[in-house]
């Protein structure tokens, strides 16, 4: 008989495997060469309007999407360049070039590979068509500090920010005033050529401009918004950051964009009916609670002990063998110096309360946790023998360490970025 952690990890693999960049672009985009034009879904791009044809982009799953733009464009692409967070042995290009910067923070790196993509839409034309990889990840990956801001000051904040606890479109107000190619940045610099913005989501909600900070969708918040966050979360930034921020002359909310269309390719919910789907075949009844879950990792984790715990008990909302699923995005307050990320503290909160005849999986889609090797967990009422070490271990953000040491991590091989899945195993009481 198949063990529930492996089911939960089928779960996964599935889930990955359903919300591929690459097929996306496959199922989603084509060329129709007697009619010369490229199909998006429904909607359709005359190619006899354009004399070139680049790729340029950037995000964790950016290299994927390339991929598949190559095999459906084919030889009528020109050139292209995309920014990712480490480059395959093969990627697989022949006409994109792939330059690797750094994930979560910026760097020198991040900076060199967005010249490239830069340099290919600023050299664009109104006889130019930009096919445009906007994944998760791009927030750092795309980095170009605007004048007066240092990539070290850059830097600062978004660790500051990072470990705040804030969530995604907090953290984005403060980012986008100090980037040249955020909010709405790089859509700017491609006018007048015709943008194709292709959006692989990792965020609640799948706005397009929280997606890797919006470069090519106007840019909501204000200046104002910023100081918010700033004041809210009593952040400690560069003083460069606050001269930035002081007044109210670099809103951009007067934007419109008329030369991008934006696709969205594969969200949270492409991942979460897959998983749903392996844990029915499996004898599992599936019920998804929500794709927007956020909040702080630990927390929401004990809410999903708690449904677990009313299914055990009283068959609500489910009668078990039961799947609870859900998607989002969680945070972490980071107070201490361990090792670990939001799933692996979701897994081990878990951990500590879940029943037995429970096991639970919480895994970032593309296969890192925060700044760590493993994508998650899989836990079961057995992993946790000393509560109070497990509880230690939590309240110095570590893990990561902890589960390690039980064989608990996750790792997992992906091309893909649609944030967290976590999958709850509820087994017939006996």
């Amino acid at each position: 008989m198949t063990s529930p952690k492996t089911i939960a990890l089928d779960c996964l693999e599935a889930a990955v495997a359903a919300a591929s960049p690459e097929r996306a672009v496959r199922d989603r985009l084509a060329v129709e060469a007697d009619a010369d034009r490229l199909r998006l879904g429904d909607d359709a791009v005359d190619l006899s309007r354009f004399d070139r044809i680049v790729v340029a982009g950037g995000g964790k799953a950016s290299v994927a999407v390339a991929r598949g733009l190559e095999s459906v464009v084919g030889e009528r692409l020109d050139a292209g360049a995309v920014v990712t967070d480490g480059q395959p042995d093969d990627p697989g290009l022949t006409h994109t070039e792939v330059a690797v910067g750094d994930h979560p923070i910026p760097s020198e790196r991040s900076v060199a590979g967005t010249a490239r993509v830069q340099s290919l839409l600023d050299g664009a034309t109104d006889r130019t068509l930009v096919l445009a990889p906007v994944t998760g990840g791009a927030s750092a990956l795309l980095c170009d500090p605007i004048d007066g801001i240092s990539l070290d000051a850059l830097r600062a904040t978004n660790t500051a920010l990072l470990e705040s606890g804030a969530a995604i479109d907090e953290i984005n107000a403060v980012r986008t005033r100090l980037s040249a190619v955020k909010g709405g940045g790089l859509a700017r610099l491609a006018e007048p050529a015709t943008v194709v913005a292709l959006l692989v989501s990792d965020v609640v909600g799948d706005d397009p401009a929280t997606i890797a900070s919006g470069p090519f969708v106007p840019d909501p918040a204000t200046d104002a918004d910023a100081r918010t966050v700033l004041s809210r979360y009593d952040l400690d930034v560069p003083a460069a950051v606050r001269e930035r921020l002081a007044g109210d002359t670099h809103d951009r909310g007067t934007d419109e964009f008329d030369h991008v269309r934006t696709v969205m390719l594969v969200t949270n919910r492409t991942a979460i009916d897959a998983a749903s789907e392996t844990a029915h075949s499996n004898g599992y009844q599936p019920l998804v609670l929500s794709t927007s879950m956020r909040g702080e990792a630990r927390e929401i984790a004990l809410a999903h002990v708690a449904c677990a715990e009313e299914c055990r008990t009283n068959g609500d909302p489910i009668e078990p063998p039961a799947a609870l699923l859900s998607g989002g995005e969680a945070t972490v307050t980071v107070t201490g110096d361990g090792t670990g990320g939001p799933n692996t503290e979701f897994a081990l909160s878990g951990a500590i309360e879940q029943p037995e005849g429970v096991t639970l999986l919480s895994a970032d889609t593309d296969g890192r946790d925060g700044g760590t090797d493993a994508a998650g967990a899989v836990v079961d009422g057995a992993t946790v023998e000393d509560s109070e070490a497990a509880r230690a271990a939590l309240a110095d953000n570590d893990a990561y360490t902890h589960l390690d040491a039980r064989d608990a991590l996750v790792s997992l091989d992906s091309t893909t970025n649609v944030n967290d899945l976590r999958v709850v195993l509820i087994e017939e009481n006996q």
